[in-house]
């Protein structure tokens, strides 16, 4: 049978005046009809670049195509080459014969349209029907795609609505013109895992309906477990290893492809240290790496954990029915009608060099208490004490000299970092405006020494963000946090968008450092296996409550609660090596 699509010895470089970056190196690859391709890899190893060359959505120059093709068979006819279509004939087959889903569903869907104007807009472009037809047509897909009150979303602009409502639009999009080729770029990345759950669900049914082929990219392992059939390991611009899924995972042929499955927190004992991607390829001992199953997890070592260290004495900070409401409806005047309860009536303790992992679905309330702790965002009501001070009575000024001591590692470092300012000067910051050490030379000595600490060198410090990769941006927050050796540092989803390499090396990083400085965290992520793995206790919110609390292997593996059960039950499981 002719496949639905065949990339066939495909080579992509990217031409600027600092040289040549060959980002993809001869490689091939094949999807059938009805059939589930997952593309595995680090960021930077080629994946996205293969779903846009499909397409040639690639910006040329600097891109260039030095050899291959790429052949794409709909409905049974004769195989074309993609490459070799003009811009005109690829207006009819992009969103019509070919979909693509992309990462950012916000930075995809145009801000100043309702939703369901841009699905019609889409709709329109293919086909020769109605208007009105074309939104009888919009409202039946934000039916199919599980949006609730779809008449109501048709008239939603994009900000209206969450992330998975969003991610659903867009698969919507995707999806209308009942495409052959679905191209999905880590759809599911920013999403709680329920969220997440949903969407694969619904996109293997959309899959299973329609016949259409599916490629999957996405630097998830358990994601790849769960949806696809095949998957394709690509490392440095070529694919290093093609199997079914199961053979992937069960008896993984490359180096490569064993260090992925090996770095994952899921397989690892609370606290061990997680191979490196970069050291495992140097070592030969691959199944020395890999941790022990999941059965032998109650004989952890629990040495430096809550069950040591909890006790009243011991408490750094306690929040104390602590509310943020946010007024969600208000009347001509301005007053308000109705409100948001994001954190609602909280009450805990967070122990000195502990960990406490703060987990819960998008919407939960995670983010708003984090930030609540550290006054960015002011309670509507309770307290919090910091070392027993009441943080709640200062006044905003009276809080400065208490900010070097509480520290925020936020979720997307390129953002709460400065376009303009160096790295250097970036986490110099904070040193001036506290007025430690004594001038620029001590404090640049400072920022050096930090930047080693978290594995940069010295030279990155004239160095701008644009500069760094994702995960050594995150590196660079965190040692900016750590500049004023604080006691207390708030980390809210700093490792949910990096690949499990990356990620393996952050949370490494944070155990080192942790142990050095001594400093107590609170780890917000929606990622439960990332959570169990670093942390002593975990707390489960859900509408802005606590729902359980308790040592993290006993939240973990023996929940309470039906919310923490289902949180549970929808992580991606086919993983554990």
């Amino acid at each position: 049978m002719t496949p639905l699509l065949s990339i066939q010895n495909l080579s992509v470089d990217f031409v600027s005046e600092s040289g040549t970056t060959h980002a993809l190196k001869n490689i091939s690859l094949t999807v059938n009809r009805g059939e589930i391709v997952a593309l595995v890899g680090e960021s930077g190893s080629g994946k996205s670049v293969t779903s846009l060359s499909i397409l040639q959505l690639l910006p040329s120059p600097p891109a260039r195509y030095t050899s291959g093709d790429i052949l794409f068979s709909a409905d049974g006819k004769e195989p074309v080459s993609l490459l070799k279509k003009d811009r005109y004939s690829l207006q009819s087959i992009r969103g019509n014969q070919v979909a693509m889903i992309f990462q950012e569903p916000m930075t995809s869907l145009n801000p100043v349209l309702t939703c369901g104007e841009q699905v019609m807009e889409a709709i329109l472009a293919h086909k020769k029907i109605s208007k009105e037809a074309a939104k009888k047509q919009t409202i039946s897909w934000f039916e199919k795609v599980k949006l609730p009150n779809p008449d109501t979303i048709f008239d939603r602009y994009p900000h209206q609505l969450s992330g998975g409502q969003k991610q659903r639009v867009m698969i919507a999009m995707a999806m209308c013109c009942q495409p052959s080729l679905l191209i999905c770029d880590e759809p599911t990345t920013a999403l709680d895992v329920t969220v997440q759950k949903t969407i694969l669900h619904l996109i293997k049914e959309l899959q299973q309906q329609s016949d259409m082929g599916v490629i999957f990219i996405t630097h998830d392992l358990g994601v790849v477990a769960e949806i696809a059939d095949r998957a394709a390991v690509m490392y440095k611009g070529g694919i290093v290893e093609q199997n079914p899924v199961k053979e992937i995972f069960t008896r993984p042929q490359h180096p490569y492809t064993k260090a992925l499955l090996a770095c994952r927190p899921v397989n690892h004992q609370r606290g061990e240290r997680l191979p490196v991607v970069s050291d495992f390829l140097e070592s030969a001992g691959v199944s020395r790496q890999r941790s022990k199953v999941r059965g032998e997890m109650a004989e952890i070592n629990t040495t430096g954990h809550t069950s040591d260290i909890r006790s009243p004495a011991s408490a750094l900070l306690k929040a104390e029915h602590l509310s943020v409401w946010f007024p969600s409806k208000k009347n001509f005047f301005g007053k308000a009608l109705d409100h948001t309860r994001a954190v609602d009536d909280v009450s805990f303790d967070v122990y000195k060099n502990e960990t406490l992992g703060l987990v819960g679905e998008s919407g939960c309330g995670k983010t708003t208490l984090g930030r609540t702790l550290l006054r960015l965002i002011e309670p509507t009501s309770g307290k919090i004490f910091y070392n027993g001070i009441e943080l709640t009575a200062k006044q905003k000024d009276e809080l400065q000299s208490l900010r070097k001591d509480i520290q925020i590692v936020f979720q997307d470092p390129y953002s709460s970092l400065n376009p303009r300012l160096t790295i250097g000067s970036a986490i110099a910051e904070p040193l001036k405006v506290h007025h430690i050490l004594p001038d620029d030379k001590a404090r640049k000595d400072k920022v050096v020494e930090l930047l080693e600490k978290v594995n940069l060198k010295a030279e990155h410090f004239n160095r701008y963000p644009h500069e760094f990769s994702g995960g050594q941006r995150q590196r660079i927050v965190i040692a900016r946090a750590l500049a004023l050796n604080p006691s207390f540092i708030v980390c809210d989803e700093s490792v949910s968008a990096l690949d499990v390499s990356v990620q393996a090396q952050v949370l490494n990083l944070l155990n080192d450092l942790k142990k050095e400085f001594g400093f107590t965290v609170i780890f917000i992520s929606h990622d439960l296996s990332v959570v169990r793995y670093i942390s002593d206790r975990i707390m489960v919110m859900n509408k802005g409550k606590i729902e359980e609390t308790g040592p993290a292997d006993e939240v973990y593996f023996s929940p309470k609660t039906e919310y923490t059960k289902r949180l549970i039950a929808s992580i991606p499981k086919g993983v554990t090596v």
